[in-house]
């Protein structure tokens, strides 16, 4: 056993095994640093660079704590006994992965909650009883303001990413949440920088902390390699991400915009190079579905948004894109974080048109990288370095046509291709085209149908049919209809009784 061992620095036996199992044998500089003051109960403030290895560091002293020194009582519903703050809903989520293991070796039971999806899962989890929550700020105290759960027994506080939480304008609603807490509990907080009233949160809730700093704050990552292509067009742009994407290793594409990396994605699944999108815009069952199947390699291009740039962890990403270079730095150092990982290597590549060239240089200062700007094609030798073997063409599967919404299914009376089946349009287009109108208002065309709670039923509800008079838009019977000369075509309603045309042309039998 080396000194630098899990079970060197305290760390209890199940949860050396539980490690080991995973494949985690020895623990990386942060966890070092900060595993005897986490486990003996002191705070702890860490800052560490992205991919150091914080969620093990706070993760194993909460489980080992929770299941060993602090351990007894009842499970009480919705009185968590741990607590861990994350600014996103999928580092939260990845949270979560990564301490299931230690809590199963303790038999602690743990839930997420974050918003985005419907809340009665996460009610059920509380209400069942739960040890240790990994929430979002947000719908946590949403659910704390509705009863769900109370904070009067959390032992140990996590807020993990503050300087994020502080980007994202959460800082009051974290308050808030910690003002509830114990003020006897022992409280970790991890961040890459103290500004933005990260400091504030420091002073205010942790006592007698230790500080614990692996390497500078927001540092680049030293088995990263950054580079810098020029192009002189969108068009070669355009060509050379295609390029960057085609190899077959994992990769990430770092857009501005949810639009655009949706587009993107899409673009290169068509050019035979499958790819998922990670994007604000998407569900959470949709950014679940995508970021499992770029885990489990089934594609190996994840186009994303800034979304990704925290709390995203697959094992062996080769290359970050930078599409769409960040404004500001430590955006760049986040992106740049998915790759080179807990100590293993990866490349960054920054793409730069003309205009581009002054800001990305001033962002490149900032963060402390030098590097040389290269103008390149699809063809060159840095890129091809860059691409290795490049991975088979894969046919993208053809995409189900969509049906324009409002389209309900008519018969042979109605004019489907994506057009409105409803009364008044069919109204429009018959004078327009001379023709008699079908659907719900004639009586020899076809009968359009609706769904309902109770069934299918057709359109113009009980007063349709069985002999009964129609009603007009207020209720009141509507007048005979005379006949058209057909027998089919449109009957115009009065409206109350009147000979005139109703409320703005429409058929009470809409």
């Amino acid at each position: 056993m080396t000194e630098t061992s899990f079970g060197a620095l305290g760390v209890p036996a199940p949860l050396v095994s539980a490690l080991t199992a995973t494949g985690i044998d020895s623990p990386f500089p942060i966890q070092v640093d900060t595993l005897p003051d986490t486990l003996s109960g002191r705070d702890v403030l860490g800052r560490g660079k992205t991919g150091s290895g914080k969620t093990l560091a706070f993760s194993i002293p909460m489980v080992a704590r929770l299941g060993g020194v602090l351990a007894g009582g009842k499970r009480r519903p919705g009185r968590p006994l741990g607590l861990v703050l994350a600014p996103t809903r999928e580092l939260a989520t990845q949270i979560s992965a990564a301490m299931q293991p230690l809590a199963d070796a303790y038999g602690l039971k743990t839930t997420t909650i974050f918003g985005g999806v419907s809340q009665q899962r996460q009610v059920a989890a509380l209400k069942a009883g739960v040890d240790i929550v990994v929430a979002c700020p947000g719908r946590l105290e949403d659910l704390m303001k509705q009863g769900f759960v109370h904070l009067d027994a959390v032992e140990i506080t996590v807020l993990d990413e503050a300087d994020h939480m502080a980007d994202l304008g959460f800082l009051p609603v974290v308050t808030r949440i910690l003002d509830k807490t114990p003020q006897g509990g022992q409280r970790l907080l991890f961040s890459a920088t103290l500004d933005n009233g990260v400091d504030k949160l420091v002073s205010r809730f942790l006592r007698n902390e230790v500080l614990h700093s692996v390497d500078e704050a927001n540092s680049p990552v030293a088995a990263m390699t950054h580079h810098v292509f020029e192009v002189d067009s969108v068009e070669a742009k355009r060509d050379l991400v295609q390029t960057l994407a085609s190899g077959t290793g994992r990769r990430i594409l770092f857009m501005r915009t949810k639009h655009h990396a949706k587009k993107l994605a899409k673009q290169l699944t068509d050019a035979g190079i499958p790819s998922v999108d990670l994007h604000g815009n998407l569900s959470q069952v949709a950014r679940d579905r995508n970021l499992a199947a770029f885990g489990a390699g089934e594609v190996k291009v994840l186009v994303a948004t800034d979304v990704a740039a925290r709390g995203v962890h697959v094992d062996n990403v080769e290359l970050v894109i930078h599409v769409d270079p960040p404004t500001e730095h430590k955006a760049y150092l986040h992106r740049s974080g998915r790759t080179a990982r807990a100590g293993s290597e990866g490349d960054v590549v920054t793409i730069v048109i003309p205009a581009q060239r002054k800001d990305v240089a001033a962002m490149m200062r900032k963060a402390q990288i030098s590097v040389t700007p290269q103008s390149v094609t699809p063809d060159a030798a840095p890129v091809k370095a860059l691409v290795g073997e490049v991975a088979p063409y894969v046919k993208p599967a053809p995409r189900a046509a969509t049906a324009p919404q409002g389209n309900r299914p008519s018969g042979g009376g109605g004019r489907g291709g994506g057009q409105s089946q409803g009364a008044n349009a069919q109204r429009k287009r018959a004078r327009r085209d001379g023709a008699p109108a079908a659907g719900a208002g004639s009586r020899g065309g076809a009968r359009t149908y609706s769904t309902s709670s109770e069934g299918i039923a057709p359109r113009g509800g009980s007063d349709v049919g069985a002999g009964r008079p129609r009603r007009d838009r207020s209720g009141r019977p509507a007048a005979a209809p005379a006949k058209s000369s057909n027998g089919g075509g449109l009957v115009a309603m009065s409206q109350g009784g009147g000979g005139g045309r109703g409320r703005g042309g429409r058929s009470s039998g809409r």
